[in-house]
């Protein structure tokens, strides 16, 4: 089970500011609320680090058959000195195979997270399928994974990404279970607007240039309705597609891994890179709570 002070120190910071938008913000640069460093991993971030396509540790793969899900592919540290990691479930979008999602697995992977990316039940599945297949992803991680993996698994700090429908999977997702850590939906499509019931951490990224899932449809009446979410933010990227945005950018990953490493890991060395408001080549638009520790 979850750590109770850990929920309740986040509900507490979060309640005050959770409407706030943080546009134009002026704050220290470790804005977010103070959180313990128990489950640090890895070295002090930079600039250079985020936006690498690996990281410090060195990664194992292993081949998984579905469970809920299509079949699958799971990245982890080999490390097993720092303790265990927080685990993440990625699902690729509608018609899409998991090989367009899959440079999540290695690259979240080699900065301490244990990834689980899928191929969906069928390249149609809806949002709301995606979403239940996340959560699939997780219970195998959790449960059904090679001895190797779940020694190296926090079945208490999990998380959600997806790509398009698979975005509009990781809000269900959240909707759906409030104890994740994080979720981060990358060009996000449903056609449920309201998502006002999520409480996880939500951070959205939008394409600059996506005409498939357009951003005033989809991405901003999705982080706008983020009412009960105790962070959330919402980032359009320069130069991304509907497509790239999924298939990733240095940009991207940059900030994928930053709120990951900031809500699953606690890790408030990453906070420099959210808040607060970030600018930049990368940012074409940015709104965030990024509420005052």
């Amino acid at each position: 089970m979850r750590a109770p002070l850990k929920r309740l120190r986040r509900w507490l910071v979060a309640l005050p500011a959770a409407a706030v938008l943080a546009v134009g913000v002026t704050a220290a640069p470790n804005s977010y609320a103070t959180a313990d460093s128990s489950y640090q991993r890895g070295p002090a971030p930079t600039e250079a680090s985020v936006r690498a396509d690996r990281g410090p540790f060195q990664v194992a793969r292993v081949n998984v058959p579905g469970a809920g899900f299509g079949s699958g592919t799971i990245y982890y540290p080999t490390d097993t000195s720092q303790g265990t990691f927080g685990g993440v479930a990625v699902s690729p979008g509608f018609l899409s195979p998991e090989i367009l999602i899959a440079w999540l697995g290695p690259r979240l992977a080699s900065h301490g997270f244990v990834v689980i990316t899928f191929t969906t039940n069928t390249p149609t599945d809806q949002p709301d399928s995606r979403g239940s297949q996340l959560l699939a992803a997780l219970d195998y991680l959790t449960t059904q994974s090679p001895t190797a993996v779940r020694q190296r698994l926090d079945n208490t700090r999990l998380s959600v990404i997806g790509h398009s429908m698979g975005g509009g999977g990781a809000l269900r997702a959240a909707n759906d279970r409030p104890d994740l850590q994080a979720a981060v939906p990358l060009g996000p499509y449903h056609t449920t607007k309201d998502w006002s019931g999520v409480r996880v951490p939500t951070m959205i990224i939008g394409g600059q240039y996506d005409s498939i899932a357009p951003n005033d449809q989809h991405s901003e009446r999705f982080y706008n309705s983020l009412d009960s979410a105790p962070e959330k933010a919402y980032l359009r990227v320069t130069g991304t597609t509907h497509i790239t945005v999924g298939t990733g950018t240095p940009g991207v990953g940059k900030y994928v891994l930053s709120w990951l490493k900031r809500f699953v890991d606690d890790d408030t060395r990453y906070d420099q890179f959210l808040c607060p408001t970030p600018s930049g080549p990368d940012v074409v638009e940015y709104h965030s709570t990024c509420p005052h520790a």
